[in-house]
């Protein structure tokens, strides 16, 4: 087995947490709890690595420069 890292992004929102995998189009899912979104993700990624892999698609990664916030006031 290989070991692959991705970059995700978490949104929280009044219903929960909202992640996705900008590396894996598609591949998105949320949860109630932070906790609940991340273990989410992590089979929502593995899941969509296999079919990668069955299919013999290539697996992609890339690493992110720099993440941050921005405030705008308008």
């Amino acid at each position: 087995m290989k070991n692959y890292r991705f970059s995700i992004i978490v949104e929280k929102d009044e219903d929960g947490y909202f992640v996705y995998c900008p590396d894996l189009q598609g591949c998105y899912t949320q949860g109630d709890t932070f906790e609940e979104a991340m273990a989410n993700i992590k089979d929502a990624i593995k899941l969509h690595i296999e079919d990668r892999l069955a299919s013999n698609e290539p697996i992609t990664t890339s690493e992110i420069v720099s993440l941050s916030s921005l405030e705008v006031t308008a």
